[in-house]
């Protein structure tokens, strides 16, 4: 009993610290620098998301971007599915951890993305109905209101209950909402100027409105 209680408190430990680490990889700060675009934090909002790494003009840097924010929380997942035999519960902690990585990278001094792709990353792999149904939403949004910040608002406010009405596994249903709880912290910027009508729409020009810092 003692052995299988410490082999628990292993894998948890693997599946935490693990999963954090993979989501602290700064792949927007990678790219950038590697690319020959400079620090992307001396960059439009100063995020290290896709969106303001599209700011330095390289859309080839902010897809690698982009793909790297969310392929890190598909690796952290699967990762765990493979260390705990698919246990929910550690598959959740895992996507978990690589979502506060993003957010919180220990490389950068704490100050990371916003999380969107990695939150979708995430859940197309914990949770895949949950990530199909939130990625419809954005889009949808997106292409009604144009506005990118709005659109990852409502489809992360949403993934709970998504959650809930496809019966996934209660773990699943509590990191969406934890994921959602921190998305809206991280985008209080964005909310402010969605209040005030201030905040610019998909493809407008730079002086037309405050930086979206969506990332």
């Amino acid at each position: 009993m003692e052995d299988l209680a410490q082999t628990v408190w292993l894998t948890l430990g693997l599946v935490v610290v693990g999963g954090y680490l993979l989501g602290s990889i700064p792949f927007g700060m990678i790219a950038t620098r590697l690319g020959g675009a400079g620090d992307i934090r001396k960059i439009g909002s100063g995020n290290i998301g896709a969106t303001n790494v599209l700011r330095s003009g390289r859309k080839d840097l902010a897809a690698i971007t982009l793909i790297g924010d969310a392929g890190k929380g598909v690796v952290a997942v699967l990762l765990a599915r493979w260390l705990t035999n698919d246990t929910a519960a550690m598959v959740a902690i895992a996507g978990g951890a690589a979502f506060v990585g993003h957010l919180f990278p220990v490389w950068l001094k704490f100050n990371g993305g916003k999380g969107v792709a990695t939150f979708y990353g995430v859940l197309l792999t914990a949770a895949w109905p949950v990530g199909v149904l939130a990625a419809l939403t954005w889009l949808a949004m997106a292409a009604l209101f144009r506005i990118s910040s709005l659109a990852a608002l409502t489809a992360t406010a949403l993934a709970p209950l998504f959650a809930f009405a496809t019966d996934q596994p209660y773990p699943m249903v509590l990191l969406s909402a934890f994921m959602a709880v921190l998305i809206y912290i991280r985008h209080h910027q964005n909310i402010s100027r969605l209040l005030k009508g201030q905040e610019p729409k998909i493809g407008a020009k730079k002086d037309a409105a405050p930086p979206d810092e969506t990332p």
